[in-house]
């Protein structure tokens, strides 16, 4: 008696629909991942272990390799508050226009003589081309930005200021303890420093006990 076929059943897959939805997840992906912020230029940090992940509203000072100090300001850490008030202070003499591309630079690396000069170019001033902030023993100009930033927080917990500094692995200490002098002027002690995450060391006090939040 001859067997009965048993139909198989189609191994054809509708291609298209798979594509469609591979091209929505992507355009998913893209539109809602978070660009890297800006960055002067390369900075080398160093490693360290780290529990905190730093928030994205803070005050960044980075210095450079080769002594360079910049200044970034969050969006919200009263960035305009601490403009105006620079400006103020330093009687700038920044027109609104000036203030506002001052507002929109992702980094401040100019001494306070060449700021209003070089926020009227036409093309803006790459941050690699920026003198960079002063910060000598005679015209910490670091010690001013930090006032000002200071001020903006006026009222509110100093615990509120996110404080962070990114220095270069190969920068002298010289230059970054100009950096703590603009701060101790200000009666400001505690600051966060970026370093490059690397994992806890097996068998380590801090792998042994991590941190419990309270």
């Amino acid at each position: 008696m001859p067997r009965a076929k048993i139909p198989r059943k189609s191994t054809n897959v509708d291609m298209t629909a798979m594509c469609d939805v591979a091209f929505l997840l992507l355009s998913f992906f893209i539109l809602a991942t978070k660009q890297k912020p800006p960055e002067v230029m390369q900075i080398n940090t160093p490693s360290s272990v780290s529990t905190k992940v730093a928030k994205s509203d803070a005050v960044l000072i980075t210095l450079t390799k080769d002594g360079k100090v910049y200044l970034s300001i969050g969006d919200n850490a009263h960035k305009k508050d601490v403009i105006e008030g620079i400006n103020r202070t330093q009687n700038l003499n920044l027109t609104a226009d000036e203030l506002a591309k001052l507002e929109k630079q992702d980094f401040i690396g100019e001494p306070f003589n060449k700021l209003k000069s070089s926020l009227d170019l036409a093309t803006p001033m790459p941050a690699i081309q920026m003198e960079g902030i002063p910060t000598d023993s005679t015209n910490n100009e670091l010690a001013d930005w930090v006032a000002s930033v200071s001020d903006a927080y006026r009222g509110e917990s100093m615990d509120q200021l996110n404080l962070l500094v990114k220095g270069d692995n190969e920068a002298l200490y010289p230059f970054f303890k100009n950096i703590k002098s603009a701060f101790t002027r200000n009666e400001i002690y505690k600051f966060k420093v970026v370093t490059n995450a690397e994992g806890i060391p097996s068998g380590s006090e801090l792998a042994l006990h991590p941190p419990t939040n309270q």
